[in-house]
């Protein structure tokens, strides 16, 4: 079996993602999207492809247990501080407005998708077996 690309694997989810928020039908009116669903699936999407990338280069899912997000802050401040900064903001919009509250505003999704771009174009640079970098 091919062994894919993590960081293909994590763009992978950031298609997937808006072909999940298109689903919740945005309203040019109020801007806002309008199915808070759609939104929350959108954001866990664009946070696991993310995970996906931060794994592919600082291996934080080694050892005991489910890694904290405190973790991979750590991890990523001892390398990368610009990706730091992603990392913290991209957790804030993606996880936690988006996951968790389903922020149905249109800018806080387009910074969701704008932070995981970034993240995971950052890792494309550090992630050694990527050609791409």
């Amino acid at each position: 079996m091919e062994q894919v690309n993590p960081i293909d694997e994590a763009r992978r989810y950031v298609a997937n993602a808006l072909e999940i928020i298109e689903k919740s039908k945005y309203d040019p009116e109020t801007k806002l999207y309008k199915d808070k669903k759609y939104v929350r699936i959108a954001g866990d999407t664009l946070w696991k492809g993310c995970l996906i990338a931060l794994d592919a280069v600082f291996q934080v899912r080694k050892g005991k247990g489910r890694p904290s997000i405190e973790k991979y802050k750590e991890a990523v401040s001892k390398r990368d501080g610009k990706l730091l900064q992603f990392v913290n903001s991209g957790y804030e919009t993606m996880h936690l407005y988006m996951g968790y509250d389903g922020n149905k505003d249109r800018k806080v999704c387009n910074a969701g998708f704008d932070m995981a771009n970034n993240i995971i174009d950052r890792c494309a640079l550090l992630y050694p077996g990527d050609a791409c970098a």
